[in-house]
């Protein structure tokens, strides 16, 4: 790979994520600050790498003070109703997120759902969908293949939206800097 490759490389990825990013509809982000304040406690779910990104998001959303629990953990309570679940599935498609949807919905806490594929039969189960126009495991939406491998588009897309989220809800919630560093963990 020459220089003239290597230079070339990083300002396509951040014209890809740029696109991503802003075109994440502001209406879907406003919808999911609401449930999110709303809901007694939050549940979060992923997947892969997804998983790694709904993480972070879980950590954040602990640093606000929001009751949230990462699906899979031992200390994972039951999830009823005035519960919200938040997952995540590029492809629109994966058996273990449709079988936790089914004890979620069984439940009837409220679910949110990321995904690149609104129109797959799996996020359509959701009470809101949040779509990200990115490549996926899948392939890209609309025809828009990203120079980086498989669902990396996704995921880096994911990330920034789930720290936009983070700054719109600590100003909602009048949550300051210090407030949050107040509850990161001690035990480090």
């Amino acid at each position: 790979m020459g220089v003239e490759t290597i230079n070339d490389i990083r300002p396509q990825m951040l014209a890809e994520l740029t696109r991503s990013f802003t075109n994440v509809r502001q209406q879907d982000v406003q919808d999911l600050i609401r449930e999110i304040v709303q809901a007694k406690r939050v549940f979060i779910y992923g997947l892969g790498r997804e998983r790694l990104m709904l993480q972070a998001f879980g950590m954040r959303l602990m640093h606000l003070g929001i009751h949230v629990h990462i699906v899979g953990d031992v200390t994972t309570p039951a999830i009823q109703a005035g519960d919200l679940w938040i997952t995540s599935s590029g492809t629109g498609r994966l058996a273990t997120v449709e079988a936790l949807m089914n004890i979620v919905k069984d439940s009837a806490a409220r679910v949110a759902f990321f995904t690149a594929f609104p129109e797959a039969s799996l996020p359509r189960r959701a009470d809101l969908i949040i779509p990200i126009p990115a490549q996926t495991m899948r392939e890209g939406v609309d025809g828009l293949k990203s120079i980086q491998p498989m669902g990396s588009l996704f995921e880096q897309t994911q990330l920034l939206l789930f720290d936009w989220i983070v700054v719109l809800l600590a100003e909602r919630l009048r949550q300051t800097e210090a407030s949050m560093a107040g509850r990161h963990t001690n035990l480090e």
